[in-house]
């Protein structure tokens, strides 16, 4: 019995979004195996912390290069065929710091990484925002959410090749394999961009001042958005443990509920998307996120700030995701270049963060440093507004017309 010509868009669709799901997670398992063998490269060559710091910097090179070809080449090449290509080059350059004879080699090898890895965050971000508009509901964070899982799932297997004392190449390139031949299936029932828009298509429209205060304040929610996560990241283990004089294993539970309420936060927050809008979803996520840290530093016991990091990876799920979204949706710019715009300014936050409150920890305490993040958040809130602005100005969700539900499937 063949399927009639309404279903058939809806699983092509269904499988689009299947497959997209699948690129953000072989994308978080692929960067959290590199990340979890680190202390081996640098054990191996013997490489002192500051080499080490120095090294890393090529991943941020690396990345900031790509952002600033990937929006060109997603206009021109279209978002489906940038995320196959530029998923099997991550695939290529995820053993080769591991295989790093030297500390020259290892900062080339890293630089190919961030390259990679940069290129493909925006193509699949791209593709992402092409396929939830076909879809015609939100699907953006359910997607971030994959690749936090996959992040989980990258970390675990990395603890446990690193307990059976397997060699980081071996580690690296049996996992660069197996995601080869994953991304390679997927990205077959990727989409095609509906209107693929050409350098010169992308610039036609005067360049008027909406659309670029847009992107520069829908970055700036990217950024204020990142500040947090890399706050959490590096700085949320040393609060518990240093200021609060807790043990070891609860001041590495602080990340781990961290990351967990984030994992939770983008797998529900499509449907809080779908049923309350995108402007209520971000207003709603910086006040938790304000209230819910600020209270905890307030407080000042542990646990209150575990409460506090539960409240801060919630808010800061849907953020980004929604940025991106609004971004891609922007007036007379082409969506990729809109993303690599965004993409940067989030790398940006997420650098540039965890220093500043470093500094400012030195000056007035960490507890003090950390109120930056509750300050930031309130910005996030302020601005929401800005993120229910698109083509049309509207988006995805509540602000849009309901979308008549389709038989996609049993994922979709």
């Amino acid at each position: 019995m063949h399927e009639s010509s309404e279903e058939q868009p809806a699983l092509t669709t269904g499988r689009a979004r299947r497959a997209v799901s699948v690129m953000f997670l072989a994308n978080g398992i692929a960067f959290a195996s590199w990340a979890a063998r680190v202390p081996a490269v640098r054990e191996r060559l013997g490489l002192r912390d500051s080499a080490l710091g120095l090294a890393l910097l090529g991943i941020a090179v690396g990345a900031i290069l790509a952002f600033r070809a990937a929006g060109p080449l997603v206009a021109r090449a279209g978002s489906r065929r940038v995320t196959r290509v530029s998923a099997m080059l991550l695939c290529a350059a995820l053993p080769l710091p591991a295989l790093a004879p030297s500390f020259n080699a290892l900062v080339a090898a890293l630089v190919l990484l961030g390259a990679s890895n940069g290129l493909m965050d925006v193509a699949m971000n791209a593709q992402a925002v092409e396929v939830e508009r076909r879809h015609g509901r939100p699907i953006l964070a359910s997607v971030h959410g994959m690749f936090s899982l996959g992040g989980l799932i990258g970390a675990g297997f990395g603890a446990l090749a690193a307990g059976w004392a397997v060699s980081p190449a071996v580690h690296l390139l049996a996992v660069a394999a197996v995601l080869a031949v994953v991304v390679l299936d997927a990205g077959g029932a990727l989409t095609a961009d509906a209107r693929p828009e050409a350098p010169a298509a992308a610039a036609a429209g005067a360049p008027g001042v909406s659309r670029s205060t847009q992107l520069v304040l829908l970055g700036l929610i990217a950024f204020c958005s990142s500040v947090g996560e890399g706050a959490m990241a590096n700085w949320s283990a040393v609060y518990l443990r240093d200021e609060l004089h807790t043990s070891a294993a609860v001041a590495a539970t602080g990340y781990a509920v961290f990351s967990l309420a984030m994992l939770l936060g983008r797998f529900s927050g499509d449907g809080l998307t779908q049923r309350f809008g995108a402007e209520r979803v971000v207003r709603a996520a910086g006040l938790l996120v304000a209230g819910g840290l600020g209270a905890a530093l307030l407080a000042n016991v542990p646990i209150a700030l575990l409460l506090g990091f539960g409240c801060v990876g919630a808010g800061l799920s849907v953020v980004v995701p929604l940025v991106f979204r609004a971004g891609a949706s922007a007036p007379d710019v082409a969506p990729g270049k809109a993303l690599a715009t965004l993409a940067t300014m989030s790398y940006g936050g997420f650098l540039a963060g965890p220093p500043v409150i470093g500094l400012l920890a030195d000056r007035f305490t960490l507890r003090g440093g950390l109120a930056v993040v509750v300050a930031l958040v309130l910005v996030i809130a302020a601005l929401a507004p800005v993120v229910a602005r698109g083509r049309g100005g509207r988006g995805l969700g509540a602000s849009a017309p309901a979308a008549r539900p389709r038989a996609i499937g049993a994922h979709g």
